[in-house]
Order: structure tokens, then C-alpha cells, then sequence
């Protein structure tokens, strides 16, 4: 559970540094994964707290989900989908890729790295609650 809590949190503060201090506009998809990731700190927290042995079932629907919508960002940034059916705005394209840590580094990247790792710490709760 802390595992996923502090990746959590560290998703939620990478976005904040990408928006509020590099200035990078986030696109639609860009906001989906932040809806979905942001309650996740709260939730786990407090979920940590009342030692909820149930936490896995609050947070596998918001960190599955953000995990698709993750990787539907990643297949339009690799260009495997095609830029038409990417949900973009003026404001913020779905294409444009943001920092490049290590040449292939991304925003959509460490989002869809942040929700595998939640998803599979809710999965190792899960399976430790049925034995």
C-alpha cells in the first residue's frame, strides 16, 4: 500500500511540476489521467489509515481506467493510432511530446509506469487477501 501510495503522490506532483512550473499544457487525455490519478492519493491515504484490507476495490477503478486511457495516449504518441482519432483541443495536442528523458522518456509514459505500478501493488493485495 505504500508502495502505491508514494507513486501516487509522485504522479500527482510530477504533473503539477510539468504544468505549473515547465508550463507544458496538458492536453484531454493529459487531464483524464490526472481525474483518475489525483483521488488516488486521498484514497490510499485514508484507506492506509483505517488499515482497510478492502483498499484494492476503491482504487483498482479509477487506476485501471487510468491505465487504458495511459496507454491510448502512449499508442497516439508512438503514432501507432493515428493523430485523427486522438481526442486534442487547441489548447493541448495528444502528440506533442513533452520531455524526452533518455530520448524515449514521456509524459504519457510515466503516467502509464505510475498506474501499472498502483495497479499491480492492488493486485498483490488482492491475492494476498484470499489466502
Amino acid at each position: 500500500m505504500y508502495i502505491a501510495l508514494a507513486q501516487a503522490l509522485a504522479a500527482t506532483l510530477g504533473s503539477l511540476y510539468f504544468s505549473e512550473i515547465k508550463h507544458y499544457t496538458p492536453c484531454v487525455l493529459c487531464w483524464y489521467q490526472r481525474i483518475l490519478m489525483y483521488p488516488l492519493v486521498l484514497i490510499i491515504t485514508v484507506g492506509i489509515l483505517r488499515k482497510d484490507k478492502k483498499l484494492y476495490q476503491y482504487v483498482f477503478p479509477l487506476s485501471i481506467l487510468g491505465w487504458f486511457i495511459a496507454l491510448y495516449h502512449n499508442l497516439l504518441q508512438w503514432r501507432i493510432l493515428p493523430e485523427a482519432v486522438a481526442p486534442c483541443t487547441l489548447s493541448g495536442t495528444c502528440t506533442v511530446r513533452y520531455t524526452g528523458y533518455f530520448g524515449f522518456i514521456t509524459i504519457p509514459l510515466m503516467s502509464l509506469t505510475a498506474f501499472t505500478v498502483i495497479n499491480v501493488c492492488m493486485y498483490i493485495m488482492a491475492k494476498g487477501k484470499k489466502k
